[in-house]
């Protein structure tokens, strides 16, 4: 082949390309590839694009009047009285509960501190009364109030 065969053939390609790209059929009697997105089913033929046809399915379509219709609705909504019911929280004071829960634990734990130093001093007291303390200074005065109780219920008697 000769660079000018070459050429020859090369033109015939691209006018061939150029009227494929225009849709219009070409000389050698090939039929245009026919695409899915330009076949028609329903009169099984090619279709043509317009571009100044408007797209029916379209983002822009679907959204048209989701707008407006949202700032009805907002309206709607703030026309509408505020339920002062529906704002306040059902406890009131469940945030002072909260905060107040960590400082009663410890107070409580000191609550059972003192108690339990203050239990076996009261049993001692207790057993100082009847006189059955080590002590004898409790001991006597178990044995005093306990001789004073007796002779005042004799008296009464």
């Amino acid at each position: 082949m000769s660079l000018a065969e070459i050429q020859e053939a090369r033109k015939a390609r691209l006018i061939a390309l150029r009227k494929r790209k225009e849709g219009e059929a070409s000389d050698d009697g090939e039929a245009s590839a026919v695409k899915g997105r330009n076949f028609d089913p329903e009169t099984r033929t090619i279709r043509k694009h317009n571009p100044l046809e408007p797209l029916e399915d379209t983002v822009e379509n679907n959204v048209e009047g989701l707008a407006e219709k949202i700032i009805t609705e907002d309206e709607v909504r703030r026309a509408q009285e505020l339920d002062i019911f529906n704002i306040a929280p059902k406890r009131p004071n469940w945030d002072l509960k909260r905060d107040l829960n960590k400082k009663l634990a410890k107070l409580e734990r000191r609550t059972q501190e003192a108690i339990h130093t203050l239990i076996p001093s009261a049993g001692q007291r207790l057993a100082a009364q009847k006189g059955e303390s080590d002590d004898l200074l409790g001991a006597m005065n178990a044995q005093a109030k306990q001789d004073t109780a007796d002779t005042l219920s004799d008296e009464e008697d």
